[in-house]
């Protein structure tokens, strides 16, 4: 999958549990869960927008992008 989802690491650098930002930002825990595993197809501008706000992040911050054929190993040391 091209889109790495990255939003484990944000959450654990700002000590917010996964539960408490589906509560937040108004999400079932199970859609959290789908969307921490990079599981879903999409996601929606305004929850994007909302986990952004509560994390005080930028997009760039809970996603990543990987060219196909390029391993997770790879992407790391770019």
């Amino acid at each position: 999958m091209p889109i790495i989802v990255t939003l484990d690491a944000a959450l654990a650098h700002r000590k917010i549990k996964a539960k408490a930002l589906a509560a937040k930002v108004g999400i079932t825990e199970q859609n959290m869960s789908l969307l921490r595993t990079g599981k879903v197809r999409g996601v929606r501008f305004s929850t994007l927008e909302k986990i952004c706000e509560i994390l005080e992040c930028k997009p760039g911050d809970i996603l990543d992008f990987m060219p196909a054929g390029q391993d997770e190993d790879q992407a790391d040391k770019s």
